[in-house]
């Protein structure tokens, strides 16, 4: 299914449009395919395109104003599926700075957009965190982070001097404000049943951590380590079990959880295991 909308608007502010499908994207006519957060400069062109795995004779685009059955928090209404919602801001400016529409997670690609009313011709364009440059004056109207950290979350904007109409006209946008939110937790290793087992007895280690909501749909893969070597390699499971325990298999252990591209990774603590031995009964006596 796919429906085309075409919004054409001077110096409004429309609220979050909701459109029907699986899944929203939002396509600008001059970048097909980018998911960008957008402001959209006023005389600018934009296509909402609403795409998703199913195919039906009727499908529209609808505001907030539209849709007003409790029920839409779950994007389930009367048998109609929904997308998640999108926020489109229509602005006066000469200069915004487009972001990314979808959450940020670490390990994922940033780029930003410095967009020129109708896409006039900029120079000297220039992007800033914080109030701080990222870099000298240049043409590249793009600014990306190959892999973001939480440490690039920030305040962004960008200046640029338009080429016409007129020359050497200044320009600087609005911040737009980019959170780069934690992929998964530093993982926790726990022992079972205990961190004291006895001999013989089974021991299993857990390396526990969660995926948001958004990203559960992405795998870690788990490795486990003692006294500073590997006992075991990257896997999927988050266990990491020993059938019968002994004093061999005491020590330091610590557990790793990583992205299948390596792009992220997180370490434990170490967790002490201490194998108890056997009792030996002398003369009556346990020792």
């Amino acid at each position: 299914m796919k429906l085309s909308c075409v919004p054409m608007a001077w110096a409004l502010y429309i609220p979050s449009a909701v459109f029907w499908a699986a899944h929203l994207l939002v396509v600008a006519a001059s970048f097909s395919g980018s998911p960008w957060d957008i402001p959209s400069s006023a005389a600018s062109f934009e296509t909402l395109q609403c795409e998703g795995p199913v195919s039906t004779e009727k499908s529209d685009c609808h505001m907030d104003d539209d849709l007003k059955d409790p029920r839409e928090t779950d994007y389930q209404v009367k048998g109609y599926t929904f997308s998640e919602p999108f926020h489109l801001i229509v602005s006066y400016d000469w200069l915004i700075l487009q972001g990314p529409a979808t959450p940020i997670f670490e390990g994922d690609p940033l780029v930003l957009r410095c967009r020129a009313w109708q896409d006039w011709p900029l120079t000297q364009i220039t992007f800033y965190r914080d109030g701080s440059a990222l870099g000298p004056p240049g043409p590249n109207k793009e600014f990306s982070i190959a892999v973001v950290q939480e440490s690039d979350s920030g305040n962004y904007h960008c200046s640029a001097i338009f080429r016409s109409p007129g020359p050497g006209s200044p320009e600087t946008t609005s911040t737009v404000a980019i959170t780069v939110q934690e992929l998964f937790a530093a993982p926790v290793l726990r022992a079972s049943p205990s961190a004291e087992p006895k001999e013989g007895s089974p021991l299993t280690l857990s390396c526990q951590t969660k995926l948001p909501l958004q990203r559960s749909a992405a795998r870690l893969l788990f490795s486990f380590y003692k006294d500073g070597r590997t006992v075991r390699s990257k896997g999927l499971s988050s266990e990491f079990q020993v059938p019968t325990a002994s004093a061999e298999h005491s020590g330091s252990y610590w557990c790793e959880a990583a992205t299948e591209d390596g792009q992220v990774w997180k370490q434990s603590s170490q967790l002490e295991i201490r194998v108890q031995g056997k009792c030996v009964c002398v003369s009556l006596v346990c020792v």
